[in-house]
């Protein structure tokens, strides 16, 4: 996947959109969906703004590739996992809620 597949990946996991992002990172949303269209790589500095808004690092937006998690990320993967949540049927939540409550269980 691409810097812009990853970011556009992270912003649905937020429920954020291109705008939202783009005015918290004081690029306009144009350069946003150009970039995606060209496939470029925004500059540094930019990419840096990115990834601090999204809460991953840079790398990750590059290749993919996740680092080991820290503190200060935990808060936005718990938002990220709960706009998912939100998201499923009430079915799949109780599914979901059962494997949870038994992984604890057995730890």
């Amino acid at each position: 996947m691409s810097f812009w597949d990853n970011v556009a990946f992270e912003l649905d996991c937020l429920g954020m959109t291109n705008k939202a992002l783009a005015e918290q990172v004081n690029i306009t949303a144009s350069n946003i969906g150009k970039g995606i269209r060209l496939g470029s790589s925004p500059s540094a500095d930019t990419a840096v703004k990115i990834a601090k808004v999204l809460g991953v690092s840079v790398e990750y937006l590059v290749t993919g590739e996740k680092l080991p998690k820290d503190n200060e990320s935990d808060g936005k993967n718990i938002k990220s996992l709960l706009h998912l949540f939100s998201k499923l049927s009430m079915r799949d939540k109780k599914i979901l809620l059962n494997i949870a409550e038994t992984m604890t269980k057995t730890e």
